[in-house]
């Protein structure tokens, strides 16, 4: 950043961190850890909030333009948000890089799996990323098929929005979307 770097700010950024916000409010959903048995651990936590994030940046990408520099601007927020909260947890300076290195890491690898399998329409496929990602390939019952259920509608969901540059998203109640209990 030059000498007047800090004058251009990313136009996107407001707009990222509400889209943001909009997902981690879905991911903070009860019904996603009580009906679901997401586990509510930190893992369980990120896991949501990357993987609804994750459908975010997924529908902006597909937007046209300004949706990749709005994706960028979102993923940009979670990986502030995530350096923040590992602060605020005591991680010592030193080691916060790291951390968000491997959290970013592992944001990508889910990412991927994910939009391989809703690109391919594999629920079988969707089901099992989501049983090895949220549930750490823990026995999880039926969560991973109701999850997986949650994650294509609000998918298709989100396929209907037009995203804007001022962050407006609607995301599904997960229990609107989970279809009927067992």
């Amino acid at each position: 950043m030059g000498v007047f770097g800090f004058l251009r700010r990313n136009p996107h950024e407001r707009a990222g961190y509400i889209l943001y916000s909009a997902a981690v409010a879905a991911a903070r959903d009860p019904y996603l850890y009580t009906a679901v048995g997401v586990p509510d651990t930190l893992d369980g936590r990120f896991d949501l909030v990357g993987l609804h994030a994750f459908l975010v940046i997924r529908r902006l990408q597909a937007q046209p333009r300004p949706g990749a520099d709005l994706a960028q601007a979102v993923f940009d927020a979670m990986f502030n948000d995530m350096d923040v909260n590992l602060r605020e947890m005591g991680v010592g300076d030193l080691s916060v890089g790291k951390k968000v290195k491997v959290m970013w890491e592992a944001f990508h690898g889910r990412a991927a799996a994910y939009a391989a399998a809703l690109d391919a329409g594999d629920g079988a496929g969707l089901r099992a990323a989501l049983a090895r990602n949220v549930w750490r390939g823990a026995a999880a019952g039926d969560g991973p098929a109701r999850l997986a259920t949650i994650v294509q509608a609000q998918d298709a969901h989100l396929a209907g929005q037009f995203l804007t540059p001022a962050g407006q998203v609607v995301f599904l109640p997960a229990a609107a979307s989970a279809g009927p209990l067992p």
